[in-house]
């Protein structure tokens, strides 16, 4: 039996107690997991350990779960359809698991996250995260570093990079951004930061950011996201490094699938059909 998901009401029962109110985590955590379910990234980095850290890896354990059975499924699926001579179409396309696309198979899917917090802030939920990760058999999942933002580069482990998610719930955004943004992947890698809308230095930080965006076209996308129901801890900022971002050959105008000619030769090596 694997470890809970994000769903699971006992999943929930645990992590309520890393609940901290003043943190306004609350929905910010789901939010985080269900990022983690759709982009799938391969090297996650915390920065700020909490009622977030239990989300984030068990969306990253669900995702290795599933990517290990559909990589399965997709080889045995194309075996059959090509075993009867036919090209990659859409009925290949559309059979379960539908959609797949082999290149992302090509080597197992094994997330690595490594969360970065000095434990100072007593308000914080930091302390008891890795009891519940181990109640909730998710301990091995996480990589604890045990040092403040400033001190922890040297620190992190080489294969951590580059990252692929980081979440920071700190202070330091501006540092964060100013220190750890090259070691964000350059092909669309996410910086996902808690609480710069509604307070005057983070709204400095934000103007910042809008004037990387002008003066290194093509370097980033940003969107701020608002609860406008919250006094404060009440946004998240998205940034998408795209210096790098390579485009995706599969879908043409419209929706419409294509089928290039290294499709073929992706599928065969991933149904274990050629070398």
């Amino acid at each position: 039996m694997g470890a809970p998901e994000v769903s699971d009401p006992e999943f929930r029962a645990a992590v309520a107690k890393l609940r901290a109110p003043g943190m306004g985590t609350e929905v910010v955590a789901p939010l985080l997991a269900q990022l983690v379910r759709l982009y799938r990234p391969r090297r996650v980095l915390e920065i700020g350990m909490g009622y977030t850290t239990l989300f984030l890896a068990a969306a990253l354990a669900q995702n290795e779960r599933e990517a290990a059975f559909e990589a399965e499924a997709l080889a045995a699926k194309t075996r059959a359809h090509l075993a009867g001579g036919a090209e990659l179409d859409d009925v290949w396309a559309y059979t379960e698991p539908p959609l797949l696309a082999p290149s992302f198979y090509a080597e197992p899917h094994r997330p690595r996250f490594v969360a970065v917090d000095n434990l100072s802030i007593e308000a914080s939920s930091a302390g008891r995260v890795l009891d519940v990760l181990t109640g909730l058999g998710l301990d091995d999942r996480v990589q604890v570093v045990n040092a403040d933002l400033r001190e922890c580069a040297g620190l992190l482990p080489d294969d951590l990079f580059p990252i692929d998610l980081a979440w920071v719930d700190a202070w330091e955004c501006l540092y964060f951004f100013e220190h750890f943004w090259e070691r964000i992947n350059p092909d669309g890698g996410l910086v996902v930061m808690h609480y710069l809308m509604t307070y005057p230095e983070g709204e400095a930080i934000l103007d910042y950011f809008a004037e990387v965006q002008r003066s290194r076209p093509g370097e980033l996308e940003m969107v701020n996201l608002l609860e406008p129901h919250k006094l404060g801890q009440n946004s998240v900022t998205v940034l998408r490094r795209t210096s790098a971002a390579r485009p995706r050959p599969y879908g043409g105008p419209g929706g419409a699938l294509r089928y290039p000619a290294g499709l073929r030769r992706e599928a065969e090596a991933q149904a274990g059909l050629r070398g």
